[in-house]
């Protein structure tokens, strides 16, 4: 799913596109995607965008009569910048936002069909669609902790909760905290200051990192290649293989349809967390430290 990086990178590469430009037609290419009636899609076409704005995960595109498309890309949902007027073709194709200068087409992988199109008029209609996470970039260090100890949950469902952090699913989640050296499971309750400055510090480090990273990556370019998984990411997706900082294998937990990829030797003092799915299928106990993991 795109995180707050990719749709910071999204937003950096719209703006000079779109803003100021007249939004001359919407095409619909699945009739899932819009999940509003009201107010019509023929109120978004002739007026001019105003901003580009991001709400948590969600792409906000305001026009001059005050009504805002927000789109919400989930886990498959894509951007595409193309020539103007550009077909609707596949079934990956969801929606086409044309104006004089180009084509803002939306893709989506997969047949889950979880993308979406909200039509809204007003700041009030547009903000009961924010969930309410607080923005770690624009947050101090009490405000972030407050926000986490509302409730006693493991860092990493409360920070890939958007009604408490905005914007951090799991492949940015995985990375800060392998770069604050705290474990996943760790609760937020129990975190001592030095924890919590660490945590914080490493929150808004990787996520700035990343944003400036993609934007300048794409350059004058449309971001492409958009993805959770990147080679340079020191944990995420990289089951198996070295940690950058101590050279042990990266280990998973694996739950739903989630995984969270951490080091247990720089987060969690070398002790291995429970894979339940993996240690049912080995029908055998599940090892506790990397040193047991390496003599089987």
């Amino acid at each position: 799913m795109p995180e707050l990086p990719e749709i910071a990178a999204y937003i950096h590469a719209l703006e000079p596109r779109i803003a100021g430009r007249t939004l001359e037609r919407v095409r619909i290419g699945a009739p899932f995607l819009l999940r509003t009636a009201d107010p019509p899609l023929t109120r978004a076409e002739g007026r001019v965008v105003r901003s580009v704005r991001r709400i948590g995960k969600r792409i906000a595109v305001g026009l001059d009569n005050d009504v805002w498309l927000v789109l919400h890309l989930m886990i498959a949902g894509r951007l595409h910048w193309r020539p103007r007027d550009a077909p609707l073709t596949g079934r990956n194709a969801l929606a086409a936002f044309d104006f004089p200068n180009g084509s803002l087409v939306l893709t989506e992988a997969g047949s889950k069909h979880r993308a979406s199109l909200h039509l809204v008029e007003g700041e009030a209609a547009l903000g009961r669609l924010d969930p309410g996470g607080v923005d770690v970039l624009r947050s101090s260090l009490d405000v972030f902790r407050a926000a986490l100890t509302r409730e006693n949950r493991t860092l990493k469902r409360a920070l890939t909760d958007p009604r408490i952090v905005d914007g951090i699913g799991n492949a940015y989640s995985d990375e800060i905290l392998h770069a604050a050296r705290l474990s996943p499971v760790a609760l937020t309750r129990k975190l001592t200051p030095d924890q919590w400055r660490r945590l914080y510090e490493a929150t808004r480090a990787t996520l700035q990192t990343w944003i400036d990273r993609l934007q300048a990556r794409a350059g004058h370019e449309f971001p492409a290649g958009v993805t959770a998984f990147r080679p340079e990411m020191a944990v995420h997706g990289r089951y198996g293989k070295p940690c950058p900082d101590c050279g042990e294998p990266v280990q998973r937990i694996r739950y739903a349809d989630n995984e969270t990829d951490y080091c247990a030797r720089c987060q969690t003092g070398g002790k291995l967390l429970a894979d339940r799915a993996l240690s049912r299928l080995l029908h055998v106990g599940w090892p506790k430290r990397l040193e047991e993991l390496e003599k089987n």
